[in-house]
């Protein structure tokens, strides 16, 4: 089987420390500054424009987010970065890590983080900010450890956390600090999947292949993108405003080409083809 890399064009999208690709309705954004792939706030900018990229290119449908080599997703933030920076700047590199996760969060196109390796501190927050993740079986850990350093997980951790698992379960995880197997995140409803592969590119190759059942013609990718808005969205607001949401994103998507496509294909008894138009 070719190699998850072969199927991607590059281009020049990203940069150094975030890796761009696309190819087939998927982009690939790859956190590349190895071993750990700890970001810093030159790589949060380059991840920033590659998720806008990513938002604004309409051919692309599925954002699949993972990390360079075999060993680490990501590691979290930089810390030697920032033992070396002022307070100042530490709080304005938070501020701008949030508004980034957030960015990728609300983009309406369904993102996956494929954790290939450790993924830990921030790196657990960024797949946090993912609508869904995949793991490599045995090729790391999780969990949020910051309370160790004496500090709290800042990019949106203490907040996603308790989303996902409830209140005194990610207490405990944060005040513990506990670093846990994949599978244990998977039993937390964490991870969503947790794949075998022999090796990080035989790994990706099965990310990409389940991504790619969320793009044209397989799906209708504007309707995979509302559900995730109105998901993401909806469950921050009231109910009614969220049924209004819901009730609107509905309508964009009953103008939609996709929409019509579906309707014709079931009223015909055949297979909808869709465009993600």
């Amino acid at each position: 089987m070719a190699k998850a890399e072969a199927k991607v064009q590059e281009t020049d999208e990203g940069g150094k420390l975030v890796r761009y690709a696309a190819e087939g309705g998927v982009a690939v954004l790859t956190l590349n500054d190895p071993p750990a792939n700890t970001y810093s706030y030159e790589m949060m900018q380059e991840l920033d424009r590659a998720v806008l990229a990513a938002r604004m290119d309409e051919t692309v449908h599925v954002i699949v987010i993972t990390g360079s080599g075999e060993k680490f997703f990501c590691a979290g933030a930089d810390i030697g970065m920032l033992q070396s920076v002022t307070p100042t700047f530490k709080y304005y590199f938070c501020l701008h890590a949030n508004e980034t996760l957030s960015r990728l969060e609300q983009t309406p196109k369904l993102v996956i983080a494929a954790i290939n390796g450790h993924c830990v501190g921030g790196g657990l927050e960024v797949a946090m900010a993912a609508d869904l993740r995949i793991a490599r079986k045995g090729a790391g850990k999780m969990g949020l450890p910051e309370v160790s350093l004496g500090v709290l997980p800042g990019t949106g951790g203490t907040q996603r956390l308790v989303r996902m698992v409830g209140k005194s379960r990610a207490i405990e995880l944060m005040t513990t600090g506990e670093l846990f197997a994949f599978e244990r995140g998977l039993e937390l409803g964490l991870l969503n999947h947790i794949y075998e592969a022999e090796t990080g590119a035989a790994f990706m190759e099965q990310v990409l292949s389940y991504a790619r059942q969320f793009t044209a013609p397989h799906k209708a990718a504007h309707a995979v993108g509302r559900i995730k808005r109105a998901v993401q969205t909806g469950a921050e607001i009231p109910f009614e405003s969220a049924l209004a949401l819901e009730r609107e994103l509905q309508q964009q998507l009953f103008q939609s080409e996709d929409a019509r496509e579906g309707l014709d294909a079931y009223v015909g008894k055949r297979k909808p083809e869709f465009k993600g138009r």
